[in-house]
């Protein structure tokens, strides 16, 4: 009876284990979520693209090809379809709710900014876009990403969120609760794509660590680091603030995959259903 319990156990744990520890890490397919697709053991690489943009993809354990899709927000729960070498294939996407979190501004043009700000805002927006939107061909150095900053996680991903009352976008990224000045690292390696001084983000910096797969970092009260630069794991970047829109010192982390904001959380293994 051991035995054939023993057995039992066996053959039910062989799926998990068939998964590699990236996909077990990553596969989190909702709105704002990821999706690990396995695309066989081609000699190559399968070219892979998600609503006509290009996608991360990696060899899992050395062996088979991997696609890893980044959901969008605004994805609707149900059958989703990706391209894999000019081929239809479709994914599901799952349902997540997000709760709301409703913050009071002191500064109302951070609310409802005038003509000059929206102009200023509107700049920067595409600025930004351009480095969410770029894909290199490195390959990501690691996938468990480490934490930017030491501090427990405030603001998650994905929340509603409402400033003096009015709905705004939800939050793109993942905010960690740290004093001013404490030194944020980079999650993975990555070259520095893109400074600012944004009405909304502060300083910022981004991080490119390859195929598409973005770190973005705001509301710095410094930045030590230059544009092109390439940073090590763990390599400092700057030290926390509360420059723009922020109403005290916090580490404000965004992670995009194929242009679509995604949960940060997935990548550090604290991503909650």
């Amino acid at each position: 009876m051991r035995l054939i319990a023993f057995l039992l156990c066996t053959a039910f744990a062989l799926p998990a284990q068939a998964e590699g520890f990236i996909t077990r890490l990553l596969n989190k397919p909702v709105p704002g979520g990821v999706a690990v697709l396995d695309l066989g053991d081609a000699a190559s690489a399968p070219k892979v693209r998600y609503q006509d943009k290009p996608v991360l993809t990696i060899r899992e354990d050395g062996q088979r090809w991997i696609a890893i899709v980044g959901i969008p927000l605004t994805v609707k729960p149900g059958a989703q379809q990706l391209a894999v070498d000019g081929r239809p294939h479709s994914f599901q996407v799952g349902a997540k709710h997000y709760r709301e979190q409703r913050i009071n501004i002191k500064n109302q043009q951070q609310v409802s900014p005038n003509a000059e700000n929206l102009k200023r805002i509107e700049r920067e927006l595409a600025e930004q876009t351009r480095a969410y939107q770029r894909f290199s061909a490195r390959q990501p150095s690691n996938l468990l990403f480490d934490r930017p900053v030491n501090g427990p996680l405030s603001s998650p991903f994905g929340l509603r969120r409402f400033f003096n009352g009015e709905e705004r976008n939800p939050h793109s990224g993942l905010d960690f609760a740290a004093n001013r000045g404490t030194s944020i690292k980079a999650p993975a390696a990555g070259e520095v794509i893109l400074i600012g001084d944004y009405f909304f983000n502060g300083k910022t910096v981004f991080l490119d660590h390859g195929q598409g797969l973005i770190s973005m970092f705001c509301h710095l009260s410094e930045i030590d680091v230059k544009l092109g630069e390439e940073i090590a794991r763990g390599g400092h970047i700057g030290k926390v603030g509360a420059t723009g829109r922020a109403t005290g010192p916090h580490l404000h982390w965004n992670v995009s995959l194929n242009d679509a904001r995604v949960d940060p959380a997935i990548f550090i293994g604290a991503f909650t259903p």
